[in-house]
């Protein structure tokens, strides 16, 4: 056989992996930026048509597994390729965990029905921009190799866990304060869980980025 077309073949497989990550992340996003603004707006129609999207999602990581495993297979990849390969499997699973999760806050935006806003909602909807951005820059670090940039996104989860423990003692205080609050203060305690959830997927894909460009392994290091 053509040396020169196996390797063409070989090329031509990553480069579709590669656009197959993009648009499942381009999926992934597009569902956050819709759940977030279900939530502002307390959009019930919304949050029914975002949990929609959650089959694609989970159809484009059945694609991009089976991919990856022929790959690894029939092309035996070394190196910066097996990094590569390795780092996309344990990626797309973070992209789809993402994905339930904002399935979960759409259910519970779902819930509220014509409850009026808490002041914490705005604390909550910050978490959700600095989780998103997150997502976004760690996906964009994984597109172009940039472990610089996926170690700024792993340092900005202090920050969301920082608010997200402010988030839960503020709605403890207002459930014990007012009994009427405590179905919409339940769900936004899990909301705010599961955005602070979004933001650790975000920095899984980080430190998995930075493993892939310089093969050194940053989980559970402090």
């Amino acid at each position: 056989m053509d040396r020169r077309h196996t390797d063409r073949e070989y090329e031509s497989e990553l480069d579709s992996l590669r656009e197959q990550v993009l648009l499942m992340g381009a999926r992934v996003e597009e569902m956050m930026t819709l759940a977030l603004r279900a939530f502002s707006e307390q959009n019930t129609r919304l949050a029914r048509r975002t949990i929609a999207h959650d089959r694609l999602v989970d159809a484009a990581e059945m694609q991009i597994d089976e991919l990856c495993l022929r790959v690894l297979a029939l092309r035996q990849p070394v190196a910066s390729d097996l990094r590569f390969i390795t780092t996309t499997l344990k990626l797309v699973t973070d992209l789809e965990r993402i994905a339930d999760l904002c399935v979960n806050l759409c259910e519970r935006v779902g819930e509220f029905g014509d409850e009026a806003a808490f002041a914490v909602d705005g604390m909550i909807t910050q978490v959700g921009g600095l989780a998103q951005s997150m997502v976004h820059d760690a996906l964009d670090a994984f597109v172009v190799g940039d472990a610089l940039k996926a170690e700024q996104v792993m340092d900005r989860d202090e920050t969301v866990d920082r608010l997200h423990a402010e988030i839960i003692p503020e709605l403890v205080s207002l459930m014990t304060k007012e009994p009427a609050a405590v179905q919409r203060s339940i769900r936004l305690i899990s909301i705010a869980k599961y955005l602070e959830r979004i933001a650790d997927h975000a920095t899984n894909i980080a430190e998995m980025v930075v493993f892939m460009v310089r093969g050194q392994d940053v989980r559970h290091m402090s």
